[in-house]
């Protein structure tokens, strides 16, 4: 067998240990390493997995995972007046000039951590079978863990490109063939949830309470029912999405009461979820003045009771790499505003009152998202947080944001309220369109209505603070009205993607979001009207180009067109030579 891509493959992995969770492995960088002095011992596996984890949190896939996911929505427009001197690509896509020459198509990254995974799941059976200390439950939990990895990896590139070359085969030998074609997005999909399926109770359920960070920062049976419960939407099996998300959203429910059993000595009542839900609350110890728990513990203090996995940055070690594509798309202390900012279409909806997004003047989400004083942005790049009276609306007061190439932000994957939004969505698409006629069918459609309410409601809730009449206490503001929704079907849908704009703003959601949308209703009219709105003398052609459902999603990248005859580029983009050169993006 030749060495050259085995070599590179592991040598990759050990260069740098795990940065996620620094205890995971610590492995001196190794130059080359040949196939027969490796895969001997569990902490050769571990290592491996280690890489994999490592991989994902590096610029080139975590800017991906913010941009494909984000930044082609109304939510983002170009940052810095010289943005397009430091990163053309982005400043393209973010005006919808998407090209295929544009270095943001490049998957390459995505697909080195599916091959790395497929490498795993191969070696490591023999590895067990040399290691007596590598139990068989150790060996299925490695093996349900990389398969997570690795199917959440090709949900990214199939949500972003649609059809991809899809294998599980590892690549080891530079003799192998690696043209694939194009696998069809339904075939993929259902691959990989028949995939997590099968493994997911495999997976560690919790981890050792010394281990705290591993319980977010690594896949356990709970972010795979995550991943399920997103896959069966986007199938449009909407049950199974709905039994998947009660999977964690009753995982949280029981967290939440040993948490409380043994701070109080037993005895949790419903009383003590919010709004019904284990979600955590701004006010914190019955006080009448919000803390900013909810933001400092989701976005600051990372690891959050509602957090289910996210991408883990050391915060207590200097020498650990921070928040690279944060620190450079969303901006820093030094720089300010990041290469990217909240389109006026985002600053000015409270400021202009409007409320085509947030619910009103009072929804402290609009304050964590939106720097008014530098029209920039702060989730994941400010740093901690206090509250302060800003009159009859609370608002979160910033210390600064993280200083320059220092930001640890965590990056958020999955949290309880993206779960509970995709419950509500997948409720709705249950509702039966009728003449209205049928009594019996109306009152089921309101029985399920009226649960979809509960959970958006539940979530917006929180959200909404403000003063009490005539006295300086804050309270929770009760503003929607059930009446005006559980008799629509589509007002509770409008609904349901509102509430998941305002909460997942700037998380890597809205994009796809609004994906998912036109592909349940055949059509881009919806996608095209939101995006459009951060758009002014260029709104009709860009319109025009998201008339077509090829165009919502990306084209191939150039230099893989060129490589793999076997590819096909996606109708909406036209010659895979437009516009000249690749450029890559890191």
């Amino acid at each position: 067998m030749k060495r050259t891509l085995y070599n590179m493959v592991v040598a990759a992995f050990l260069a740098g240990g795990m940065t996620a969770c620094a205890d995971f492995l610590e492995i001196e960088p190794q130059t080359e390493i040949l196939e027969e002095n490796f895969w001997n011992a569990k902490g050769d596996v571990d290592g491996m997995v280690a890489g994999c984890y490592q991989t994902m949190q590096g610029d080139a896939i975590l800017k991906r995972m913010m941009v494909w996911g984000e930044f082609r929505s109304e939510n983002l427009s170009p940052g810095h007046e010289d943005v397009g001197n430091k990163d053309a690509s982005l400043e393209k896509l973010l005006k919808e000039n998407l090209q295929p020459n544009n270095g943001y198509t490049y998957w390459g990254d995505f697909y080195n951590v599916i091959n790395r995974c497929n490498l795993i799941i191969e070696r490591a059976p023999g590895v067990a079978e040399r290691d007596p200390s590598y139990t068989e439950s150790e060996l299925r939990a490695t093996i349900a863990e990389v398969s997570a990895l690795r199917d959440l990896c090709y949900f990214y590139l199939i949500r972003t490109f649609r059809d991809v070359p899809y294998t599980t085969e590892p690549y080891v030998d530079d003799a192998q063939v690696m043209t694939l074609p194009v696998t069809r997005f339904d075939d993929i999909l259902d691959w990989l949830i028949a995939d997590l399926e099968a493994v997911q109770y495999d997976a560690v359920r919790v981890y050792p309470e010394n281990k705290l960070n591993y319980q977010t920062g690594r896949i356990t049976q709970e972010a795979i029912h995550a991943i399920l419960c997103e896959m069966y939407l986007w199938k449009k099996d909407y049950a199974n999405c709905i039994r998947y998300a009660d999977l964690v959203i009753d995982a949280k429910k029981r967290q939440k009461e040993e948490r409380e059993n043994q701070a109080s000595g037993g005895g949790m009542k419903t009383k003590d979820l919010l709004n019904g839900f284990p979600l955590i609350s701004h006010f914190v110890g019955g006080n009448s003045m919000p803390s900013g728990q909810v933001y400092n513990s989701i976005f600051g203090e990372g690891g959050s009771e509602e957090t289910i996995f996210e991408l883990t940055f050391d915060k207590d070690r200097e020498n650990m790499p921070s928040n690279g594509a944060v620190n450079i798309l969303y901006g820093n202390a030094k720089m300010g505003m990041g290469y990217a900012r909240p389109s006026t279409f985002i600053t000015e909806d409270v400021t202009s009152k409007v409320y085509n997004i947030f619910s009103n003047e009072y929804d402290a989400r609009y304050s964590e998202s939106v720097s008014e004083s530098m029209v920039g942005k702060y989730v994941y790049s400010g740093m901690a947080t206090t509250s302060t009276d800003g009159g009859d609306t609370w608002k979160l007061s910033f210390l600064g944001m993280y200083p320059e190439n220092r930001n640890r932000s965590n990056w958020i994957i999955y949290r309880l309220t993206d779960i509970m939004l995709l419950k509500a969505e997948a409720l709705v698409q249950t509702v039966a369109v009728t003449d209205g006629s049928n009594a019996a069918v109306n009152e089921a459609n309101r029985t399920v209505l009226t649960e979809a309410f509960t959970l958006v409601n539940a979530v917006n809730k929180r959200a909404l603070i403000r003063k009490e009449e005539n006295n300086s206490n804050y309270r929770n503001s009760d503003t929607l009205k059930l009446a005006s929704y559980v008799n629509s079907k589509s007002a509770m849908e409008e609904l349901v993607l509102k509430e998941r704009h305002r909460e997942l703003m700037f998380e890597g959601k809205r994009w796809f979001d609004l994906v998912r949308a036109a592909e349940r209703d055949g059509n881009t009219t919806k996608l095209a009207a939101a995006v459009t709105r951060k758009f002014s003398s260029t709104a009709a052609l860009v319109r025009s180009k998201l008339a077509k459902m090829d165009a919502i999603y990306w084209p191939i990248n150039t230099e893989e067109l060129k490589v793999n005859p076997n590819l096909k580029q996606n109708p909406a983009y036209g010659s895979s030579e437009e516009e000249g050169s690749y450029s890559k993006t890191e």
